[in-house]
């Protein structure tokens, strides 16, 4: 459905998007991350044909972004950062404005108005002035407005940004029932945002994609892996750690404390090894009080990729 081969932007001098590639396939959300300045906003914006290219090629349901850029926008819904809207305009205006240059048939807009305010959770408020919405609502218009011709693929810059705790949970099933027949790409910050929508995340940094994968697969990029706490209670703690070392598979264990008899260790391991310290503590007449299993998270995959800010 998208595809990219070797983009590049320049502004003089400067590179913002350096020769990158991938592919999305129709009914993927993928997520686009990157520290501040990456080069996700260039890269959306030439998907977009907001913008030309200074090289390479792209695509999105076989058309040419930049030779047949009008058939590229009818397959596909924006919605940048900082919504287009018109704030001296009702939301039911405005989405019928937006209907009638997206080409919806004129015998379909009032229905199709009706349905993308039901969907994004502004059902009633057609007489609403955009100017005296809040952040938040004014997201759920841009939404709408990215919507409303039912594009095959959906770009989004920061979908629930300014969004309260509840709102976001509607639009994130809102955009996990779009992409059952459709392609999304999100491009965020909130990387908890990626890992609840998306099953693959593209990573760029200074321009240049770093890491494209999906999150397990990113999550198993960082150098420590899977780690394990385990809390035991013994009689003698001083031998637990060394104990817990000498299993067969167990490559590291760091003890983190001891207190009221309880030894907390971590322990990493290329596979799950906590039947083999069951069975030592068994035989030690060890207690278990807790085994835990971590595993790296989206966050420190992605540190782990780019480094801190600089």
């Amino acid at each position: 459905m998208i595809a990219v081969d070797q983009l590049t932007k320049r502004f003089g001098a400067f590179t913002a998007v350096d020769s990158i590639s991938f592919e999305i396939n129709v009914g993927q959300v993928v997520g686009f991350i990157g520290p501040n300045g990456a080069g996700k906003t260039t890269t959306m914006r030439m998907l977009t044909g907001f913008i030309p290219c200074s090289g390479g090629r792209a695509s999105i349901a076989g058309h040419d972004v930049f030779d047949d850029p009008m058939s590229v926008r009818r397959r596909i819904g924006y919605l940048p950062e900082t919504p287009p809207l018109y704030p001296e305009l009702t939301i039911g205006s405005y989405l019928r404005f937006v209907s009638q240059i997206r080409e919806v048939p004129r015998s379909e807009q009032v229905r199709r108005v009706g349905d993308v305010m039901e969907r994004v959770g502004l059902s009633g408020w057609e007489n609403r002035i955009l100017g005296s919405l809040s952040k938040g609502y004014r997201q759920r218009v841009g939404l709408a407005q990215a919507i409303i011709h039912d594009p095959a693929v959906l770009i989004l810059d920061e979908p629930t940004s300014g969004l309260d705790p509840r709102q976001v949970v509607g639009i994130r099933d809102f955009v996990r029932n779009l992409a059952e027949d459709r392609t999304v790409i999100l491009s965020t910050h909130i990387l908890s945002e990626v890992e609840a929508l998306a099953e693959r995340a593209i990573v760029i940094d200074g321009g240049q994609i770093v890491a494209d994968d999906t999150l397990d697969g990113l999550r198993g990029r960082v150098g420590d892996g899977v780690r394990y706490r385990v809390e035991l209670c013994a009689q003698n703690g001083v031998h637990v750690a060394t104990e817990v070392g000498a299993l067969v598979g167990v490559q590291q264990v760091e003890p983190i404390g001891e207190a009221d008899g309880v030894t907390t260790l971590d322990v990493r391991a290329p596979s799950d090894p906590r039947t083999a310290i069951a069975g030592l503590a068994t035989g030690n007449g060890w207690q278990v009080r807790a085994m835990e299993k971590h595993a790296p998270n989206l966050e420190e995959a992605f540190l782990h990729l780019v480094g801190a800010e600089r």
